[in-house]
């Protein structure tokens, strides 16, 4: 059977970011069946790229909005997964340059009751500058990255190799770090555990706690080294001072989940299942003079 892939982007205000990243989903040499695009409130310059990208873009292209009431990244990829079709559900944010093979990677280490935590390489903000300018990425150890930044990928990370990064995958080691900046699982075991906790608001650690419950279900997380890679473009961070202080709402909501195991929450992406029964439309179908007024959901 032919397995059917969604790529979800998170997005809130870069337009000129995620036409990079759509560059890059362009140069993939295996698509996906679709592109969803979680955009946690943009304004309507993103809406207009997209319609843009739209004209010629190769798979569906669809753009799932909600009103922007702060940083609301659960919510917005929630509504993202309830709209997507695929079996296999990749996420990446919206800032991410693939490597040509991203997509390909992605759906060949794929396994059963597994979900694959991929990397960043950090680029510099010359890298950066470039790459916004229109620039084409290369992967290579040499490339213009920080390979000391926290949470980035190291220099040998920064070279594609299949066979190695199935050894990687296979590893006991499924490493500490957390990021649905750059993840894939089974849509099925994402909906079993209903998306990300929308109780989760402002910056951080909806990923670990969906990660959690992923895994308190029984899931394996696998390391995606060596394949899967992406460029992460240099921006300021909202991330506070201490992402691990216990005071912070969401950091006592993952603790609640690592006490209670639980594995699945309760304010999920099942609130959804009714708006996006049928999926959002294939912006490809649109054109500027026709595109529908804005929507809670779609814009």
């Amino acid at each position: 059977m032919m397995m059917r892939s969604s790529l979800l982007v998170t997005t809130y205000n870069w337009p000129q970011a995620l036409h990079a990243v759509l560059a890059s989903v362009r140069r993939q040499t295996v698509l996906p069946d679709e592109v969803v695009i979680a955009d946690d409130g943009s304004g309507a310059d993103t809406r207009e790229l997209l319609l843009e990208e739209a004209r010629d873009f190769p798979v569906a292209l669809r753009h799932v909005w909600q009103e922007d009431r702060g940083f609301r990244a659960a919510s917005s990829r929630n509504r993202a997964l309830a709209a997507s079709r695929g079996d296999t559900v990749v996420m990446i944010d919206g800032d991410m340059v693939l490597h040509p093979d991203f997509i390909a990677d992605h759906l060949a280490l794929s396994q059963p009751r597994c979900f694959l935590q991929g990397g960043r390489i950090q680029a510099t903000q010359a890298l950066t500058r470039r790459l916004l300018d229109g620039a084409t990425p290369r992967f290579h150890p040499f490339i213009d990255a920080d390979f000391n930044a926290q949470h980035g990928d190291e220099r040998r990370h920064a070279i594609r190799n299949l066979a190695w990064a199935r050894k990687k995958a296979a590893s006991a080691n499924a490493g500490s770090t957390v990021m649905s900046c750059n993840l894939s699982a089974w849509r099925d075991d994402l909906v079993a555990a209903n998306g990300f906790d929308e109780r989760m608001e402002g910056y951080g650690s909806e990923d670990l706690e969906l990660d959690l419950r992923l895994r308190n279900a029984g899931l394996r997380r696998q390391r995606l080294k060596f394949a899967g890679l992406a460029i992460h473009l240099a921006h300021c961070s909202r991330a506070p001072t201490d992402p691990e202080d216990l005071t912070m709402p969401n950091n006592r909501i993952l603790r609640e989940t690592a006490d209670t195991h639980a594995t699945r929450c309760v304010l999920g992406m099942d609130r959804y299942a009714a708006e996006y029964a049928t999926p959002p439309p294939d912006l490809r179908m649109l054109s500027r003079s026709a595109a529908p007024a804005p929507t809670a959901s779609v814009r």
